[in-house]
């Protein structure tokens, strides 16, 4: 069941640097909600906030609240290992385990946290999870084989696999067809818009077009000057944010005219 996501008050931090701050936002249920903003603004920083990836980073910390459904990822005793179960994560470049075959891939969340299962069990979910990224027509008779033999894109949405094997409610992504092909780009977007039906998703992209076509909300992040916090500067439908942003920044940014 895809979940509601609430921001409140969150500053990010490297050590004592300040990174994001006073960032306060709404994530609907079963949407797709785009990033965007210069480099150094804060957009992969606060997408790791969001499964508690940020704080893998010795001496990241996070201070404010991420509620998914009212719960608070970072309140007293939660445990980082489940929120990542729950919040899954498709990174930049591809990368499926090298070392690993297709199938083993997908289960790989399921070997990492030790759990059993009967083999047709495990059969069932590799065809569900490769049949929700686009990729079991491609791959069902190789499954076998490193997932590393794959083309880019066809590694990205195997990574996308392993992300939804493990049953998550939300699905992060980094910048997720940055290092691929304009073919590839298209396979990922359209599998992005099919899964917004049972995740929600929240993707950082540098790409304008990208995320016109296939967010339904876009949050826009600046900097004042190098070496300041990133901050949220506007949040709105996404149409809204590219044919009548309220802010000159915004539009400033959206038309090229820096960034």
């Amino acid at each position: 069941m895809a979940k509601r996501i609430e921001i409140k008050d969150l500053n990010v931090y490297y050590g004592s640097f300040l990174a994001v701050e006073g960032v306060n936002l709404d994530i609907e249920p079963k949407s797709v909600t785009a990033f965007i903003g210069p480099s150094g603004c804060g957009k992969s920083t606060l997408l790791r906030t969001l499964n508690r990836m940020h704080e893998v980073i010795p001496g990241a910390s996070a201070k404010g609240q991420v509620l998914i459904d009212g719960k608070d990822l970072y309140g007293a005793g939660v445990d980082p290992v489940l929120v990542r179960r729950e919040v899954g994560m498709v990174f930049q470049r591809p990368n499926p385990f090298p070392t690993m075959s297709i199938r083993d891939n997908v289960l790989a969340g399921f070997k990492l946290n030790n759990e059993k299962q009967a083999k047709s069990d495990a059969d069932a979910l590799v065809e569900r999870s490769l049949r929700s990224a686009n990729l079991w027509n491609e791959v069902k008779d190789r499954l076998d084989r490193p997932g590393a033999g794959l083309s880019g894109g066809q590694q990205q949405r195997l990574c996308i696999a392993r992300a939804i094997a493990v049953e998550p409610q939300v699905l992060l992504m980094d910048e997720p067809t940055s290092a691929l092909d304009p073919i590839s780009t298209q396979a990922i977007e359209d599998l992005v818009l099919e899964l917004k039906d049972s995740y929600t998703i929240v993707i950082v992209t540098h790409n304008m077009q990208q995320a016109s076509r296939i967010s339904d909300k876009t949050a826009f992040f600046n900097i004042a000057a190098t070496g300041a916090p990133g901050k949220l500067i506007e949040f709105d439908k996404t149409e809204v944010i590219f044919s009548n942003p309220r802010e000159k920044m915004t539009e400033d940014y959206i038309s090229g005219r820096f960034g």
